[in-house]
This record gives C-alpha cells, sequence and structure tokens, in this order.
C-alpha cells in the first residue's frame, strides 16, 4: 500500500508570470497525515476501482490522473499497463490538497515496484512533470521550497514540530479560475533561514509571506474568508491562512488535541481534518 499525502501550500506568493501565461510561484509544500490510500496488484489489463469517503468526487471521470500515469509510465518503461489499481479517496476533490497529485505519484512509486521498472530517478520525475505541476512536489513527498511554475524543488529546512488543522467549507474551486481572477503587482522572493528553531519563528515566517491568492480566491468563494475567520478565533491558534489556490484553509497548532478542540467548534457542514504535518 502507498500513502498518498495532502499536500499544503503554508506560504505562496506569486513573483512573475512566462510569455506562456503561467505564473511563477515561491511556496513552502509540506504534508500532511492525511492521505488516500493506493494499493496495486497484478492484473491482464488495466483497471482503477475506487472507494472511500471522498469518492464521489471523482466517480465519473472517465480517465483520472492515476490511469494517465500508469499509462505513460508503461509506454516510457516498454512494459504493458496491466495492474488492478484500489484507490481508497480520503482528500476532497477540488480542494487545494493535491489529492490528484499525490494519488498519481503514489500510482508511479507503486506500479515501478510491480513492473520491476529500472529507471533512472530524474526520467520518472520528468513523468511526473508531464502530468502537472504539483505531481514531482508529491513524488518527493517531503517539505519543499517549489519555484517556477511549482516544479523546481529544493529541500526545506526541517519543520518545527505542530498539529494542523484543515478545513472547508463545501466550496470547489478550480485552480485557473483563482489565477485568472488575480490582481495586483508581483511578490519579491525572499530568502529562507537555514533553520526555525521553533514553532514561533516559522508562523513569523509563515505570516511575513502569506498567500498572494487569498483576495482572489475569496472573490470568487466569500465563504472562503468565514472559514480563514473562524480559524484565527479557535483557541491555541498559531497560524491560520488558505492553502495554495483554495478551498482549504489551514490552522497550525501546538498539539493534536487543541486542533481537535478548535474543529469542535466548527459548522457542522464544513470538512474538516486534526492532524499532523510530516516533519522533513
Amino acid at each position: 500500500m502507498r500513502l498518498a499525502r495532502a499536500k499544503v501550500n503554508l506560504w505562496l506568493n506569486v513573483v512573475g508570470r512566462r510569455a506562456d501565461g503561467y505564473h511563477l510561484l515561491d511556496t513552502l509544500v509540506a504534508f500532511t497525515d492525511l492521505a488516500d490510500r493506493l494499493e496495486v496488484t497484478p492484473f491482464d489489463g488495466l483497471s482503477l476501482a475506487i472507494e472511500g469517503p471522498a469518492a464521489a468526487g471523482i466517480a465519473g471521470e472517465a480517465d483520472n490522473l492515476v490511469l494517465r500515469a500508469a499509462r505513460l509510465l508503461a509506454d516510457r518503461a516498454g512494459v504493458a499497463p496491466r495492474a488492478a489499481i484500489r484507490l481508497a479517496k480520503h482528500i476532497p476533490v477540488a480542494s487545494g490538497l493535491g489529492g490528484g497529485s499525490a494519488d498519481a505519484a503514489a500510482a508511479l512509486h507503486a506500479l515501478v515496484d510491480l513492473w520491476r521498472v529500472a529507471m533512472p530517478v530524474e526520467e520518472l520525475f520528468d513523468i511526473a512533470a508531464t502530468l502537472g505541476a504539483d505531481v514531482p512536489m508529491c513524488l518527493a513527498g517531503r517539505a519543499a521550497l517549489a519555484s517556477g511554475v511549482g516544479e523546481i524543488l529544493r529541500p526545506a529546512p526541517a519543520l518545527p514540530p505542530c498539529a494542523i488543522l484543515l478545513v472547508n467549507p463545501g466550496v470547489p474551486l478550480a485552480t485557473p479560475e483563482v489565477f485568472a481572477a488575480r490582481r495586483g503587482a508581483f511578490s519579491a522572493a525572499s530568502p529562507v533561514p537555514a533553520a526555525w528553531p521553533d514553532l514561533g519563528e516559522f508562523v513569523d515566517a509563515l505570516a511575513a509571506r502569506g498567500n498572494d491568492l487569498t483576495a482572489a480566491a475569496i472573490s470568487l468563494r466569500p465563504a472562503i474568508a468565514g472559514a480563514l475567520d473562524a480559524l484565527r478565533q479557535g483557541d491555541g491558534v498559531r497560524y491560520a491562512a488558505m492553502s495554495g489556490s483554495g478551498a482549504t484553509c489551514f490552522a497550525l497548532h501546538d498539539t493534536v488535541e487543541a486542533a481537535r478542540r478548535a474543529a469542535a467548534r466548527l459548522p457542522d457542514a464544513w470538512w474538516r481534518h486534526a492532524g499532523l504535518l510530516v516533519p522533513g
């Protein structure tokens, strides 16, 4: 079994725009203990079965990223695409948590093992990049400083231990919509220290950078503003912001118990997960 961990953008600055229209980013990506689960077994053809609490969000997709990843890997490796893939979905769809990208990355890892593919790691990352800008960072699966359109990755300093509360007010939001709605000047990339000695200095760094897509996302889905207000009023919250292009928001707490207490005070209709940031 492979875990496809939810991705969180702890800060996100838009620092420019390429000639082809894609925006250039400076972002800190981390992963949480919320994860989809993917299993592969030998099979005469290629199949995908989806289950779990978030399965309905992708039930109608005829060819999602997992199947595309499988076919692309098989083509590059010169093997027949034969596997039965079972995906248990726990990450909400279109939530800004990179669930589809994480699933594709998990599929690549699992199928390399199943098909005994001998492939340079650089080529595997090249395959991941053709599937989407977030897939390489999910393939790496560890905290990273991402630049370019998200494809240039550097290891991040070690993250201080902390809990995270993820909240979505029930409003899916497509990333292209948010970038199209963004207004204003570009940010300047800031230097990153060698380490954050404690959670206090870490949240100060996050607050200094923020998320440049927040205003655009709120203009499209005003419920995001309500989610942020609720998180910032939670007991013991150290920092709260929107993740990526939304609509999911997060709050950092000292302990999972504190995050769970804050989660219990949120509206019942909102999706939430109280857990941990994965270190490293």
